[in-house]
């Protein structure tokens, strides 16, 4: 596995922690976290900003979520499903010098691994709606970066 796909698992690893209980102090979880889940170096200091960048833009990526995700409750939303779709569009629309569909794929393999056989399918269906809104390549990254 890569160290981008290493440290996007990380991610979603802590927003799932985050998610489920809520620190008061959230620099110390995520040392703590840290801490508990050895990774490289280079892993931690790709996850880390994605992290800090999702927790920063939350309500925005949620209402997105919320208002792509028809017929679907936001809170009934599998918590490692909804993790994987914050940061994915975090990416998407924060990230320029990441491709949005690396972005999908992604998403899409983690969803997999860490979800239920179908999470794949509807995390790459919400996605690709995000993917549709975009104003710049899906295949490339933002130009000038």
């Amino acid at each position: 596995m890569g160290l981008r796909r290493d440290g996007r698992q990380a991610a979603i690893q802590f927003l799932y922690q985050v998610d489920t209980y809520c620190p008061s102090e959230m620099d110390a979880a995520l040392e703590t976290f840290w801490k508990q889940n050895e990774v490289e170096k280079n892993v931690r200091q790709f996850a880390e900003p994605l992290i800090r960048g999702v927790l920063a833009k939350k309500p925005e990526i949620d209402a997105k979520i919320t208002g792509l995700a028809d017929n679907w409750d936001f809170a009934r939303l599998a918590t490692v499903d909804r993790n994987i779709l914050r940061l994915a569009i975090y990416e998407m629309l924060f990230c320029p010098e990441i491709p949005p569909v690396v972005s999908i794929n992604e998403a899409i393999e983690i969803a997999k691994k860490f979800s239920t056989a179908e999470s794949g399918k509807f995390v790459n269906g919400l996605l690709d709606r995000v993917k549709q809104e975009l104003l710049r390549p899906a295949r490339h990254s933002a130009p000038g970066r």
